[in-house]
C-alpha cells in the first residue's frame, strides 16, 4: 500500500511539472556549473544543450546573444546541474528554475560508476535527462506569470550603513544600464544586454540586501526607496552607485 502511494505521488508530481515547463519558451544554460572548475569542462555545457534540444526545448547559453523574441526573462527557464556527494559513484541531477529561482522541475538522479571523470559525468547527465525527455515538452504559447516573492524588511541593517560615511557619491556617470538577474545556486548574476556578467550578488538573511562583487570591488547591493544601490569603500570613502536591475 505504501509503495503504491509513493508511486502515485511521483506520477502526480511529474504531471504537475510537465504542465509547468510547457509555459516557458526556452531554457538558458550556464557555461559553467558550480561543481566544475572551468567553462564547459568535460563538455557538460554542450551536452546539456544537445539533450535539451533533443527533449524539444529551445536552449541558449548564458553568454550568447539571445533573439529579441526571448527578451522577457520570466518567459524562460534557467537550467542547472547539481552534483550529489557519493562514494565511488557520480550522481548528477538537472533543475529547471523560473526567473525568481523557484524550481519548476527537478530530474531523477543520474548515476555512473565509471572512474574517468569525463565518461562518468557524461553518463550520469544522460541518465538524468531521461526524466527530462519523459516530460514530452511542448511550448503551449502562453508564458506563465510568476508572482514575485514578497520582499521582507531587513532583519538587520547592512554593516556598511552602520559605519560612519566619510564620503558618499552618487553620479549619473556611474549609473548603469538595465541589468537582468539570472539565478545561481547562491544568489544571482547580473548581466547586461550583451549579455555580459557585470556583477555577482549573494543572498543574505534579508531579501533587500546582497553581498556583491563587481570585478575586484566588494560591497553590498541594497534596496532603498524601491531602488537598488551598490555600496562599497574605496580609499576609505563610501561610494553608493545606483544600479538598474530587473529581478
Amino acid at each position: 500500500m505504501k509503495k503504491s502511494f509513493v508511486f502515485l505521488l511521483i506520477l502526480v508530481v511529474s504531471y504537475s511539472y510537465s504542465q509547468s515547463v510547457n509555459d516557458y519558451k526556452a531554457v538558458i544554460i550556464p557555461v559553467k556549473y558550480d561543481f566544475l572548475k572551468t567553462e564547459n569542462q568535460y563538455r557538460l555545457t554542450t551536452m546539456s544543450k544537445f539533450n535539451l534540444n533533443k527533449a524539444g526545448f529551445e536552449a541558449f547559453y548564458s553568454n550568447e546573444a539571445i533573439p529579441s523574441d526571448y527578451n522577457d526573462r520570466c518567459s524562460l527557464l534557467y537550467m542547472d546541474v547539481v552534483k550529489e556527494n557519493a562514494f565511488l559513484m557520480t550522481k548528477l541531477f538537472v533543475t529547471l528554475k523560473d526567473c525568481y529561482g523557484k524550481i519548476i522541475f527537478q530530474s531523477a538522479v543520474g548515476k555512473s560508476k565509471e572512474k574517468q571523470y569525463e565518461t562518468a559525468y557524461g553518463e550520469a547527465l544522460n541518465y538524468a535527462f531521461e526524466s527530462v525527455n519523459e516530460l514530452q515538452y511542448k511550448y503551449n504559447g502562453t508564458t506563465k506569470t510568476t508572482m514575485e516573492p514578497e520582499v521582507t524588511k531587513p532583519l538587520t541593517a547592512p554593516v556598511v550603513l552602520a559605519q560612519k560615511v566619510v564620503s558618499a557619491s552618487v553620479s549619473d556617470e556611474k549609473e548603469m544600464d538595465l541589468l537582468y538577474a539570472q539565478p545561481t545556486a547562491t544568489g544571482f548574476q547580473l548581466i547586461d544586454s550583451s549579455p555580459k556578467v557585470v556583477m555577482k550578488v549573494f543572498k543574505t538573511s534579508s531579501a533587500e540586501s546582497f553581498i556583491a562583487l563587481k570585478g575586484d570591488i566588494k560591497g553590498v547591493l541594497i534596496a532603498k526607496n524601491n531602488q537598488w544601490f551598490f555600496e562599497y569603500y574605496e580609499n576609505d570613502k563610501l561610494y553608493s552607485e545606483k544600479i538598474a536591475v530587473k529581478f
